[in-house]
């Protein structure tokens, strides 16, 4: 079974819903033959790489809210991810262009270590102090300690065009899913299920799509090998 997830580094229910899904996959039986693959969705698509600024000065333009408001809102999701486990700084975190991070995860993809540094851009995100915005060589770091090469994530960063039809390809199919925000599970291609949920709800989910994949359906007829041996051609 697959699992493909949209999700945005810069959204904190992203951070959480992840944490809360992968606690609902540890305790699911059939685990081993679940795929997960990430997807790219961009939360503020087209800002500029330079723009950057501080988390709660973003909130509280694009909300209309006061800076105390949005600093009780950023209190409340450090709570949410404190019950996970997670590191959250509430305070001093900013907020930018997440294209090149997008552009790099395909890139990771490839090379099969896409989870190990969508991890990392989440913590450095959401927990250090150094911004992982406008600054190539603080992604160049995070994709090295996931096992990527150096330079040929500099390559990435270096070529706008890189992976950047895989991303606008992952939003557009974002959007004729039906997703309008994140973070989005789809299961299978047949269950979707929008936003941070309770790792009960992914439970569900995870156990229904597994009991309702359509059984295999076998062509006979080909010579085959079994426990008994191999089938003898016959002149």
């Amino acid at each position: 079974m697959r699992v493909e997830i949209w999700s945005d580094i810069a959204c904190p229910w992203c951070y959480v819903g992840k944490a809360r899904f992968e606690r609902a996959l540890a305790a699911f039986p059939h685990r081993e033959q679940v795929e997960v693959v990430h997807r790219s969705f961009e939360l503020d698509p087209g800002r500029a790489k330079d723009d950057v600024q501080p988390v709660i000065t973003m909130l509280a333009k694009k909300y209309g809210m006061s800076e105390a408001q949005a600093e009780a809102g950023e209190d409340a999701l450090g709570a949410q991810a404190a019950a996970e486990g997670l590191p959250y700084r509430t305070r001093g975190r900013d907020h930018g262009s997440t294209f090149d991070m997008h552009r790099l995860l395909h890139h990771a993809r490839e090379r099969g270590r896409q989870a190990e540094l969508l991890d990392l851009l989440y913590r450095a995100n959401f927990a250090e102090e150094r911004s992982v915005y406008d600054d190539d060589e603080r992604l160049v770091a995070l994709a090295s300690a996931a096992g990527l090469d150096a330079d040929a994530v500099r390559q990435v960063l270096a070529d706008p065009e890189a992976y950047a039809d895989g991303v606008r390809a992952d939003e557009r199919e974002a959007a004729q899913l039906g997703a309008t925000g994140v973070p989005f599970f789809v299961l299978d291609r047949t269950y979707g299920v929008s936003g941070a949920q309770p790792a009960e709800v992914f439970t569900r989910a995870l156990t229904q799509a597994w009991g309702e994949r359509p059984p295999l359906k076998p062509v006979d007829g080909g010579e085959v090998c079994g426990p008994d041996g191999c089938a003898v051609p016959q002149q």
